[in-house]
């Protein structure tokens, strides 16, 4: 959980330019544009190959099923 507490004489728009970079560090943004819209199984598979994330069980690398 991302928390900002006030400094002294900060403004309100300075703690949310501080509270969104934190947010952009932690990758929260990324990760809500990625959940924005509906992605189908097959396009989640071929981003994660080519990210060389996990691949899911019975998987191997050239993308064939045992």
């Amino acid at each position: 959980m991302i928390k900002v507490k006030s400094r002294g004489n900060e403004t309100a728009e300075q703690m949310l330019r501080r509270f969104k970079k934190m947010c952009e560090k932690e990758g929260l943004t990324k990760d809500i544009k990625r959940v924005a819209y509906y992605e189908k199984p097959s396009e989640k598979r071929r981003r994660r190959q080519r990210k060389g994330g996990p691949r899911p069980l019975g998987m191997s690398r050239s993308g064939s099923r045992r």
